[in-house]
């Protein structure tokens, strides 16, 4: 009788092993990088890459189904970031194939950031927040906000 026991939750233990490890495999294959390494933004219909330039500004660049960028049309982007007290609104021009923050980042090395993107003027818009954090990962060189190491 024990050893059936035993031999129940032995097994009950490999399952869970089996399909944490399993859905811990899946979800690094589905994270990448942007094509500009930057953080992979795909709470929206259309997937767009967040970047921080060299001179801290944001950069947008929206994508395909393939991952390639594609010029911006009808879509509206704002970003807040920085302290709750003194919040740094971003708002964006096209640049090209891209939309460029007109401000940059505040200081600091670690930024809370709120990303809002509307498809269109009058859709509802799609939020994305988190911590903008310009370390570089050791390794995969990317900076943490665009870690495609570990979740």
């Amino acid at each position: 009788m024990k050893i059936k026991s035993i031999s129940f939750h032995l097994f009950a233990i490999a399952i869970l092993a089996l399909s944490t490890a399993s859905g811990h495999a899946h979800s690094d294959k589905a994270k990448a990088a942007g094509p500009n390494g930057g953080r992979i933004l795909s709470g929206s219909e259309q997937p767009a890459e967040f970047l921080v330039t060299a001179d801290r500004k944001v950069q947008i660049t929206f994508l395909d189904d393939h991952g390639k960028a594609i010029a911006p049309s009808d879509q509206v982007v704002t970003v807040v970031a920085g302290d709750r007290a003194a919040p740094t609104k971003l708002t964006f021009t096209k640049s090209g194939d891209t939309l460029v923050s007109d401000v940059a980042l505040p200081e600091g090395n670690d930024i809370p950031t709120v990303v809002q993107i509307k498809p269109t003027p009058t859709a509802k818009a799609v939020t994305d927040r988190f911590n903008v954090n310009l370390s570089k990962c050791p390794t995969c060189n990317n900076a943490e906000y665009a870690c495609v190491c570990h979740e």
